[in-house]
């Protein structure tokens, strides 16, 4: 199994990676030793906290090191007038009578609320590869399902505005 990212996706890891060992993870070892000398570990708060911070800055590490190894890298293939990846897409709701502007983005640099969704969400996968005027058949479940309108594409590239996703 492996995880479809782009290039921009891959990088931003490595930095977080970087960052993370070179300050995070040192922080979080001095805050266990000071904590340890607190004395009596068994009712000593501050040395929980600081074990679990450490935990959680190694788990994170583990994480992105794991993403990074099973990585595939993807990219836009630059067909005209085809939603692809990074590209942004005006959709009508037909049922909403309501039209929404989306950006198809890697599932690691989601933002629902922004308009930024995951081209493996269901929304993401209608649309990908369509056309403008093509109605889409949206299925969240084998009981929910909507239409959409592609309105207009414009294309996109994959740029570093949008962090990573944290946890």
């Amino acid at each position: 199994m492996y995880d479809e990212l782009s290039e921009v996706d891959i990088r931003k890891m490595q930095e977080e990676i970087d960052y993370r060992m070179r300050v995070v993870r040192p922080k979080c070892v001095e805050d266990l030793k000071t904590a340890r000398a607190f004395g009596d570990l068994s009712e000593n708060y501050e040395y929980k906290a600081a074990k679990q911070e450490l935990r959680r800055c190694d788990s994170r590490l583990r994480y992105l090191r794991r993403m990074i190894s099973t990585a595939k890298v993807v990219s836009a293939k630059g067909q005209e007038g085809v939603v692809e990846l990074f590209d942004r897409v005006e959709i009508y709701y037909e049922d909403d009578d309501e039209t929404e502007t989306i950006q198809l983005m890697t599932t690691l640099r989601q933002d629902a609320l922004s308009g930024v969704i995951s081209k493996e969400s269901p929304l993401g996968k209608a649309v990908l590869g369509r056309r403008v005027g093509d109605r889409v058949e949206v299925r969240v479940s084998d009981d929910v399902k909507y239409f959409v309108v592609i309105r207009s594409i414009i294309k996109g590239s994959d740029d570093d505005s949008l962090p990573i996703s944290s946890f």
